[in-house]
C-alpha cells in the first residue's frame, strides 16, 4: 500500500492477454460495474486496472462501466449489472443508504468481485466484511513470492502454474477466512519475508453469500499486474464466477485433485504434550506424550488412554517415540523409547565436581517392546527390554529418540548427543576439564565410536527381547573400541527420521547449535536434512552441516588449538572418549540450511523433521491415498517454520523440486503415512513442555473423487467447570466435501447411545469426571466421520499469580513465583504436586533449564551461553499440577527480556528488514514510513519507568509511539527521532513510560512526513527505577586495587576484558581484590575466571564506601576454572573478592573478575 524509497516509478504499456476475441457485433453477455472510490490510500494501479477490465470485456463479450460515484449504489442502477467489481477501494466509501442498497442487490443474486485493497474497506460494516471474506491486516514491501494453487478446476485458477511466482504487495488478513470461504489459492510465506499468517495464508477465495456470489483476490497492487497474462486469466475467471456463477465455490469443499486435512484428536486432554505417533493397520493411531501417557485414536477420531508408564521427565527426557512392529497385525507389538524413573535424584546434576558426584545421575533411555490388547490398550506388564542407551541425567539436552523399520525388519533408532550446549557460546561443546560434568562434552557421545548416543542405531529385535546385529553397520562385530549397533554417527539431535521401505535410505532431520560464527571457535549454527545411504560419519561436534570445521578449544577461555580435520577424519583426543581416536572423514549434509549458506530458498527455519518417503501402491483401494505423482518423494517437516514439503529425489540422490503440502497447523512433531496412503501428522502446539489447545493429530488426505467422507468438527463451551456443568456443544465446521446434506448424532458420555441429533445441542453433566463427547456425522451416501471433545467436570485449575504474563526481566534474575491450584477432588492442595519449570525460549522452541517444586518459591534464570546476543530469546515459566487422579493441568507465562531486537516483532505493517553490519545482530527494521508499525506480545510493564530505542535516520526523522492493544491504543511512551545524518549512525532516544494495567500486545507506531522514509530502529529497552539497567560487565576497565601483587600481575589485569592478562597475589592467606564501579548498582552476578592458582574458599563482598563490607556470598570447596556466581541480590559501588583459603601453594590468580547487575 505504501511506496518504498527503493522502488522506481515505471510506466507500463498494457498488452492483450491472448484471450479469444468475440466478434464486435455480438450483444454483451452481461454488464459489470467497476467501483474504485477511495477514502484512504489510493493505488496508482486503479486506472490501468480499469483499462485492463475494459479490455477483457471487449475480448470476452461483456460490458464494463466504471465509477467512483457512490450515489450509483441504488436499487435501479445496481439492477443493470450482474456483478460489481470493487477495485482497490479503501476506507468508508458508502453511506448507510447505499450500503442497504448493495445488500439488497447481493440478496437478489448479484455478484461481488474484490480486488486487492477491497479488503481494506468498510471496517465498520460487518456485512461487507463477511462478503469480502476477511479484512486487511498488513503487508511487507513489494517482493516476489510463490502462490500455491489449491483449486485447479475453478475458471479463475484453472491453467495457472501450480506454483505461481510473481511480484506484488502481499496482504495478510486479520482472520483466516478458510472456514467460511472456498480457498482458490494460498500464499507460501516461506518464499518471501514479512508474512504473518503462517503456513495457511489464503490469498484468493470465493463463496456464496447472502443470496449472491463473492470472489476476492489479494493480488493487483502493482500496475504491472494488469498486463500479466496469468493475472488477467485469474481476474477474468473471477468475473465469470461473480457475474455468471461459473465454477464451484462450496465452502469447505476441496475439489478433486487437492488435499484435505482431517482432525482426529486435538487439545491437551486428547494429545497431552505430543511426542510421537504410529499408524496401525486399522488406521487407528497410537501417540505418546512426554509424561508417559500413550493414547489411542481410532479412525473416526475417538481417543482414549491406552497406557500410562512411569517416566523420568527432567529437561527433555520422558517418553519419546512409538512404532508398530512391521508384523503388528499378527504379533500386536509396539516399540517405545522412554526414560524409566530408576533412582535418579530430583533436580539438576552438578556442573562441576567429582565422578562420584556425577554418578547418581547416570541413567538410561530404554527401547522396549509392548503388546497391544484387542481393545487397543497396552499391557504395561508385557514390557520386554530391547536396548538401553546410557544417558547423563539432570542436565539438558538432546534425546533424539525416533524409531523406524526397513523392509527387512531391521529397527533403526536415532539418539541425540545428550550434551549441555549452554556454556559453549553456541559453538562445539567439547569441554574436557577433569572436574567438569561430562555432559558438557559431546566428544564422549556423538564422536565416540564406543557410545550409542549421537547416532543412528540399526539392530534386529529378538523375539524374546534383546537384539542381534545385522550385516552392514558402521563397525563390524568385534572391532575394538566400537559399538556394532552404530549405523551412522556424528549427530547432534537427530530428532525425527524415517527409512524408505523401497530403498533402505534413511531421511533424518538434525538440529544444530543456535549461535553465530566465532572467529576462533567455528561457524554459525546450522540445521539439516540428511539422506543416509550407507554408514558414515556426519561430523558433530567437529564439523558443521556444511562440513566446515570447528576449532579445538581449551575451556573455559581458550586458546584455540586449530581446526579439526573434517576431510581427512577428525581426531577425538578427549579424556571422555572411549572409542577410536581417528574417525572416518566427515561428510556434508544432504540439505543444510541456516548460517552463511548457501542453502535452498524453499527451506528455512530451524526445526528440521525428517519425514517418510511416499511409496504409491496402485493396487491399494483407498479414496484418500496420495496420487502416483508423489511416489518416491521425501516428506520434510519444519517445526519452527510450520511447513510440510515434498522433495523430489533425483537419480543421483540430490534434491529436485521441493514443493509445499497444504496443511494448517502449528509445529510438526511427527509424520507417517498410514496403510490408507494418507499422511498422518502430529502437531506439537504452541506452548512449551505441556501441550495446549493446538496440539493435535491430523490426517492429510488426497481427494481422488467419488463419495468422500464428511468432515466432523466438535466443540464444547465450557469444556471445564464444577458439577453440575451445562455445556453448549457445537458442530460448527462440520461439512461434506461433496456438498451432501449431513445428519448429526451426539453421544455425550461415549456409552454407545445417541443422546441428541441436533447440530448444536446442550447437555448437563451432574457428576465430576472426565467425559468424552462424540459427534458422528453421516452423509446421504451413508459415509460417516466422528469427532470428539473432552469435557472435564471438576477438573483442577491452575494459575500463575506472579510474575504476570509478559513481565520484563533480565537474564540472570532470581524470579519469585506464586502458583494457585484449585482441585475440587483433592480438598487440600498438595503443593509437592506442583512443578514450575524455567524454559529458555528461542524463536518457536524452548530449552528447559531449571525446575522447582512447590506453589511458591524462586527460580533462577540463567545468562544464556549458547545463543547469539541478538537472538530472539526470552523466558517462560511453565507450571504443572498433577492431581492424584485425572489429567495434569498447566499454565505458562512468558517473560520478556529488557532489551529486544526490533526485527523480532510478532506482527508488522509496512516495514521490512534492513541488513546492517552496524546493527546489533546484523539486522534492523527499516524502510519505515508514516503509519507503519511493529508489534510484540505479551508485555506487562509493571515496574517499568523508562523506554529507550536505538535509531538511525538519513531521512526526515519522525515520532515513535509505544501503544498498548492496537496501533491506535493507549499511549505508553513517545520519543522524537531526529535525523542522525546516516542510516548507519545510531543514537539512543529515551522517554518515560505510562504503565497500562494488565498484559497487552505492544505496538511501536511510526509517524511523520507522509512521503519518504522516516528512520530505522535496531532495538529497544524498557528500564526500571528511573535509570537504565546496566548491561554488560560493570567492572570492565574500572579502577581495581588488591591486597598484594605478584610481579607484574597487577589488579587491573583482572578487569581489562582480556584472558591473556591477570592479577596474582602473594603466596599467603588472606588476600583480596576489589573494583570501584563508579556508582552504586544492584549486584546479581560475579563471574571469576581463575588461572591455575585459584581460591578454594572466598567471600564476595559489596560496599557503598569501600570501607564497610557486606558479604553477599561465601564460597567453599572451589576447584578453579570459572566460578559463575548468580542470584547474589546485593547492592554497592565497590565489589571485593576476599580470599580466605588458597587452592594451591601459590597465591590467588584471576584472569578476569566480572560484575553484572
Amino acid at each position: 500500500m505504501f511506496l518504498r524509497r527503493v522502488l522506481l516509478c515505471v510506466t507500463l504499456v498494457l498488452a492483450g492477454a491472448g484471450f479469444n476475441v468475440t466478434p464486435a457485433h455480438a450483444a454483451p453477455d452481461f454488464s459489470v460495474l467497476i467501483f474504485s472510490k477511495t477514502a484512504g490510500f489510493r493505488h496508482d494501479s486503479i486506472p490501468v486496472g480499469i483499462t485492463a477490465i475494459q479490455q477483457l470485456g471487449t475480448q470476452n463479450n461483456f460490458a464494463v462501466e466504471a465509477t467512483e460515484d457512490a450515489t450509483q449504489f441504488n436499487d435501479a442502477n445496481l439492477a443493470r449489472f450482474r456483478a460489481v467489481i470493487w477495485l482497490s477501494t479503501t476506507g468508508d466509501v458508502l453511506d448507510a443508504g447505499q450500503q442497504a442498497a448493495f445488500e439488497r442487490y447481493i440478496r437478489a443474486g448479484g455478484g461481488y468481485l474484490g480486488v486487492h485493497a477491497a479488503a481494506d474497506t468498510e471496517y465498520d460494516w460487518s456485512w461487507y466484511g463477511g462478503l469480502a471474506g476477511a479484512y486487511f491486516a498488513g503487508h511487507p514491501a513489494i517482493q516476489q513470492a510463490t502462490i500455491r494453487i489449491e483449486d485447479t478446476v475453478h475458471p479463475s485458477t484453472a491453467g495457472l502454474p501450480a506454483n505461481w511466482s510473481r511480484t506484488d504487495e502481499w496482504y495478510s488478513y486479520r482472520t483466516n477466512p478458510r472456514s467460511s470461504v472456498h480457498v482458490l489459492a494460498n500464499l507460501d510465506e516461506s518464499t518471501y519475508t514479512g508474512g504473518s499468517m503462517g503456513a495457511d495464508h489464503p490469498i484468493s477465495w470465493c463463496h456464496a453469500y447472502d443470496g449472491g456470489r463473492s470472489w476476492y483476490t489479494g493480488l493487483g497492487h502493482t500496475q504491472a499486474s494488469f498486463s500479466e497474462p496469468h493475472f488477467r486469466t485469474h481476474l477474468l475467471g473471477g468475473i465469470r464466477y461473480a457475474a455468471q456463477g461459473t465454477g464451484s465455490c462450496t465452502v469447505g469443499s476441496p475439489p478433486a485433485g487437492t488435499f484435505s486435512q482431517v482432525t482426529l484428536a486435538k487439545g491437551v486432554a486428547e494429545v497431552g504434550e505430543p511426542m510421537g505417533l504410529t499408524v496401525l493397520p486399522n488406521r487407528g493411531v497410537l501417540h505418546t506424550s512426554r509424561n508417559g501417557v500413550v493414547r489411542y485414536t481410532d479412525v473416526n477420531g475417538n481417543t482414549k488412554v491406552a497406557m500410562t508408564l512411569p517416566v523420568y521427565s527432567h529437561d527433555e527426557e520422558g517418553m519419546q517415540s512409538i512404532k508398530a512392529d512391521p508384523n503388528f497385525a499378527t504379533n500386536r507389538w509396539v516399540y517405545i523409547f522412554y526414560a524409566p524413573p530408576l533412582s535418579t535424584p530430583a533436580g539438576g546434576a552438578p556442573a562441576t565436581g567429582t565422578p562420584a558426584q556425577f554418578a547418581p545421575f547416570n541413567g538410561v533411555n530404554k527401547l522396549a517392546r509392548f503388546t497391544v490388547r484387542d481393545d487397543y490398550t497396552i499391557d504395561p506388564a508385557s514390557l520386554v527390554t530391547i536396548l538401553d542407551v546410557p544417558t547423563s541425567r539432570g542436565m539438558c539436552c538432546h534425546v533424539g529418540g525416533d524409531i523406524d523399520f526397513d523392509a527387512a525388519g531391521n529397527l533403526y533408532l536415532s539418539t541425540g548427543d545428550d550434551t549441555n550446549p549452554f556454556d559453549s557460546a553456541g559453538s562445539a561443546p567439547i569441554d574436557e576439564r577433569a572436574d567438569r560434568n561430562p555432559a558438557f562434552d559431546a566428544q564422549r557421545t556423538s564422536s565416540n565410536s564406543n557410545d550409542l548416543r549421537g547416532k543412528v542405531l540399526r539392530i534386529r529385535p529378538g523375539a524374546t527381547g534383546g537384539y542381534t546385529i545385522p550385516a552392514g553397520n558402521m563397525f563390524p562385530v568385534g572391532t575394538p573400541n566400537t559399538r556394532p549397533e552404530v549405523y551412522a554417527m556424528g549427530f547432534r539431535n537427530p530428532f525425527r527420521m524415517s527409512v524408505d521401505k523401497a530403498t533402505g535410505v534413511v531421511y533424518l532431520g538434525d538440529y544444530g547449535p543456535d549461535g553465530g560464527a566465532i572467529a576462533d571457535r567455528g561457524p554459525a549454527g546450522t540445521v539439516s536434512f540428511e539422506r543416509i545411504t550407507q554408514p558414515g560419519n556426519f561430523g558433530w561436534p567437529y564439523c558443521s552441516n556444511y562440513n566446515t570445521p570447528y576449532y579445538e578449544y581449551t575451556f573455559p577461555s581458550g586458546p584455540s588449538l586449530g581446526q579439526f580435520n573434517c576431510a581427512g577424519g577428525p581426531t577425538n583426543n578427549s579424556r571422555n572418549n572411549t572409542g577410536i581416536t581417528v574417525l572416518p572423514p566427515s561428510q556434508a549434509a544432504w540439505l543444510p540450511y541456516g548460517g552463511a549458506g548457501p542453502w535452498r530458498p524453499e527451506l528455512g527455519g530451524g526445526g528440521p523433521m525428517g519425514g517418510p518417503v511416499y511409496n504409491f501402491n496402485p493396487s491399494l483401494v483407498s479414496d484418500v491415498k496420495w496420487p502416483a505423482s508423489y511416489n518416491g518423494k521425501a516428506i520434510l517437516g519444519e517445526f519452527t517454520s510450520r511447513w510440510i514439503k515434498a522433495a523430489t529425489i533425483n537419480a543421483n540422490g540430490t534434491a529436485g523440486a521441493i514443493d509445499p503440502i497444504p496443511w494448517s497447523g502449528t509445529a510438526i512433531m511427527d509424520l507417517e503415512f498410514g496403510p490408507d496412503g494418507a499422511l498422518y501428522v502430529l502437531d506439537y502446539g504452541t506452548t512449551w513442555f505441556g501441550g495446549d489447545a493446538n496440539s493435535a493429530v491430523y490426517r492429510i488426505e488426497y481427494n481422488s473423487g467419488g463419495n468422500r467422507a464428511p468432515i466432523a468438527q466438535a466443540a464444547a463451551n465450557p469444556s471445564t467447570g464444577a458439577a453440575p456443568l451445562t455445556v453448549q456443544f457445537s458442530s460448527a465446521g462440520s461439512n461434506d466435501p461433496d456438498g451432501d446434506a449431513i445428519t448429526y448424532a451426539w453421544d455425550f458420555t461415549t456409552n454407545g447411545s445417541t443422546d441428541s441429533t441436533a447440530a448444536n445441542p446442550t447437555f448437563t453433566y451432574s457428576a465430576n469426571g472426565e467425559y468424552t463427547a462424540t459427534l458422528t456425522v453421516r452423509d446421504t451416501g451413508g459415509r460417516t466421520s466422528t469427532a470428539s471433545v473432552v469435557v472435564g467436570v471438576g477438573r483442577p485449575g491452575i494459575q500463575i499469580i506472579g510474575p504476570p504474563n509478559g513481565a520484563v526481566f533480565q537474564f540472570g534474575d532470581l524470579i519469585p513465583y506464586e502458583v494457585r491450584v484449585t482441585d475440587p477432588n483433592a480438598g487440600t492442595i498438595d503443593c509437592n504436586r506442583v512443578v514450575v519449570n524455567y524454559v529458555l525460549g528461542h524463536d518457536s522452541h524452548g530449552h528447559p533449564i531449571a525446575s522447582k517444586t512447590g506453589c511458591t518459591g524462586s527460580i533462577q534464570t540463567t545468562v544464556d551461553g549458547e545463543h547469539d546476543a541478538a537472538a530472539n530469546i526470552f523466558g517462560v515459566l511453565a507450571a504443572v499440577y498433577t492431581p492424584p487422579t485425572g489429567t495434569a493441568v498447566q499454565a505458562q507465562h512468558q517473560l520478556q527480556p529488557r532489551t529486544r531486537q526490533a526485527e523480532h516483532y510478532s506482527t508488522m505493517n509496512g516495514v521490512q528488514l534492513a541488513a546492517k553490519a552496524s546493527a546489533h545482530g546484523g539486522n534492523a527494521v527499516g524502510y519505515i514510513e508514516n503509519g507503519d508499525w511493529i508489534s510484540f506480545t505479551p508485555y506487562n510493564l509493571t515496574g517499568v519507568t523508562g523506554f529507550k530505542a536505538r535509531v538511525a535516520s538519513a531521512g526526515v526523522g519522525g515520532t515513535l509511539t509505544v501503544r498498548a492493544g492496537s496501533p491506535t491504543g493507549t499511549v505508553v511512551s513517545t520519543v522524537t527521532v531526529a535525523p542522525t545524518g546516516s542510516w548507519e549512525t545510531w543514537v539512543d532516544v529515551t522517554g518515560t513510560v505510562t504503565v497500562p494495567t494488565g498484559t497487552h500486545q505492544l505496538y511501536l507506531v511510526f509517524t511523520g512526513a507522509t512521503t519518504g522514509s522516516l528512520f530505522d530502529i535496531d532495538d529497544f529497552t524498557f528500564t526500571s527505577g528511573g535509570t537504565e539497567p546496566p548491561v554488560g560487565n560493570l567492572a570492565l576497565n574500572r579502577p581495581a586495587t588488591a591486597s598484594s601483587v605478584e610481579g607484574a600481575y597487577v589488579a587491573s589485569g583482572a578487569v581489562d576484558g582480556s584472558l591473556t592478562t591477570r592479577w596474582s597475589s602473594a603466596f599467603a592467606d588472606p588476600q583480596w581484590i576489589q573494583v570501584d564501579l563508579g556508582q552504586s548498582y544492584a549486584i546479581n552476578r560475579v563471574k571469576l575466571t581463575w588461572e591455575a592458582a585459584f581460591g578454594s574458599a572466598y567471600q564476595i563482598q559489596t560496599s557503598a564506601d569501600g570501607t564497610t563490607w557486606t558479604t553477599a556470598r561465601s564460597v567453599t570447596g572451589g576447584n578453579g576454572g570459572v566460578d559463575d556466581n548468580t542470584a547474589l541480590g546485593a547492592t554497592g559501588r565497590y565489589v571485593r573478592i576476599n580470599g580466605t583459603t588458597r587452592g594451591t601453594g601459590y597465591g590467588y590468580s584471576l584472569w578476569e573478575f566480572e560484575v553484572y547487575s
